[in-house]
Formats: structure tokens, sequence, C-alpha cells
């Protein structure tokens, strides 16, 4: 069974930035394309990026230019680097695959202040 476990979120002013990690458990990992997903109170769940096993990444409209999501598949850990963050990227951020979702993780609170 595959476990995901997000780690490096926090409270940041707005324009700072924060990298978040995300450490499978196992090496299937390596071919499926994971995704940064995000849900903010109130909200439903939103595709944050996404990269595929072999490092074509994509982004929604609203973080492109601010965030960069990559992979390092010998350590079976995703991360997301997120600059210049703004007030509306507050969320618990989570990851998994693309596909068939296995379970999920905590997540990680990221609050972003004005």
């Amino acid at each position: 069974q595959m476990q995901l476990v997000e780690s490096g979120g926090g409270l940041v002013q707005s324009g700072g930035s924060l990298r978040l990690s995300c450490a499978a458990s196992r090496s299937i990992f390596i071919v499926e394309t994971m995704v940064w997903y995000r849900q903010a109170p109130g909200k439903q769940r939103e595709v944050v990026a996404s990269i595929s096993s072999g490092g074509t990444t994509k982004y929604a409209d609203s973080v492109k230019g601010r965030f960069t999501i990559s992979r390092d598949n010998a350590k079976k850990t995703l991360y997301l680097q997120m600059n210049s963050l703004k007030p509306e990227d507050t969320a618990v951020y989570y990851c998994n695959r693309e596909s068939t979702p296995w379970s999920w993780g905590q997540g990680t609170q990221v609050t972003v202040s004005s």
C-alpha cells in the first residue's frame, strides 16, 4: 500500500517562498504522473501542478511563473517550490498520482498572510 507524506508547509508573508515535499513509500512512484493538489477552506480540491515520469510539467494558470514542480525518483520524492506566494495560495496541499488516487496523505498546511 502506497503511503504519501507531505511536508514543508507553514506560515509565510505575502511574497515569500516555501518548498513542499512529498515522500512516497513505494517505487511505483517512479512510473506515475504525480500531481500537487490543494484545498482551501470551503472549496473543492484543485490541481496545482503535475509532472510526468519523464519530467513534463503542467501548471494551473493561477500558479504559472511562480511555482515549480519537480521530482527525485531516486528518493521517491515530489517537490513544489512556491515563490511569490499570495494570500489566495492559502490551502492544504496534497500530492497523489494523476490516475486512480492512492490513499491520501495528511497534507501540509500553507498559510500566506497579507
